[in-house]
């Protein structure tokens, strides 16, 4: 048995009729629709083919996200999330890299390097390196600044730890950044960059080794491993290609307001709504959220 989570700003029981409808036309053997919240988020039960059915009703549907997966497990017991550009809206080095006067040259490689364009440690050490002898108090200015929370990251974090899940923020980013938003999210864990500072400045260094792509894979199998959690328990999120690797080995993997090339390869992809739309993918009303 197969779900097909809807979720849109606006949802209407003639969408879902059409969607199981389409469905069945598909020959995926449609149930029963039924509401998670009414007018924003409802499940489609059906028992073939999910990959169709995926192509299908996001084919169908225009500013609605739609997430297939087995209904087995469907709530997950393990949160493995990405930081930049997925946890908070913007990418804390480009940010920074204004305080010292260079955004735009920074955050052309960064683009790339999202993008799959560029070897992710090699791009992330040049970046750096143009930050030396930034003024350390520029780190807490942009913190104050300019990182903010994505819509629904607190609820949903909070929301599965309240409900027994393991929450790891791993971030290509910096620590400096990732401690204090893991804190004010609810993570339970959180692994970033450390980046080297002496009297006061950046060294214009990173300390190895690196948080890339291998170690937010190995982060999700080792925590997985260690909960004693099938793959089908855990949930990646994320929106760079140093994300890929973590979200191929989740459970449900999603690409989350993603590149081009992660979009492409996730088994789940939120283009539309917020965060919260991963607690509506485990089944999860609004009526059980964790807020504030």
């Amino acid at each position: 048995m197969f779900i097909a989570t809807l979720i849109a700003e606006t949802l209407r029981s003639g969408q879902l009729s059409d969607a199981a409808d389409r469905l069945a036309a598909a020959g995926c053997a449609p149930g029963e629709w039924r509401w998670l919240d009414e007018g924003k988020a409802a499940d489609v039960a059906f028992d073939e083919n999910p990959n169709l059915a995926r192509e299908t009703l996001e084919r169908a549907f225009g500013g609605t996200d739609v997430i297939v997966q087995p209904l087995a497990n469907r709530e997950k017991k393990l949160l493995v999330a990405d930081m930049d550009s997925t946890m908070i809206t913007v990418e804390c080095i480009d940010e920074l890299a204004d305080y010292a006067g260079i955004k735009a040259q920074i955050a052309e490689v960064t683009e790339r390097a999202m993008r799959g364009e560029l070897d992710f440690g090699a791009a992330l050490d040049a970046r750096v390196a143009l930050l030396k002898d930034l003024d350390e108090a520029a780190i807490d200015q942009c913190l104050a600044e300019r990182v903010r929370d994505s819509v629904g990251a607190e609820t949903l974090v909070k929301t599965m730890a309240a409900r027994g899940a393991r929450t790891v923020l791993v971030s290509g980013g910096f620590t400096r950044f990732a401690e204090p938003v893991g804190a004010r999210l609810g993570f339970q864990r959180v692994i970033a960059n450390v980046l080297e500072i002496g009297d006061g400045k950046l060294m214009g260094t990173v300390a190895k080794p690196i948080v890339d792509s291998a170690t937010k894979e190995t982060t999700l199998l080792s925590v997985r491993a260690e909960l004693g959690l099938s793959p089908d328990q855990t949930l990646a999120v994320g929106d760079g290609a140093n994300d890929l690797a973590m979200i191929r080995q989740a459970g449900l993997g999603v690409a989350y307001r993603a590149k081009p090339i992660v979009a492409a390869a996730a088994g789940a992809r939120i283009d539309h709504g917020d965060l919260t739309a991963l607690l509506y993918a485990q089944g999860i009303s609004r009526s059980e959220w964790v807020t504030g």
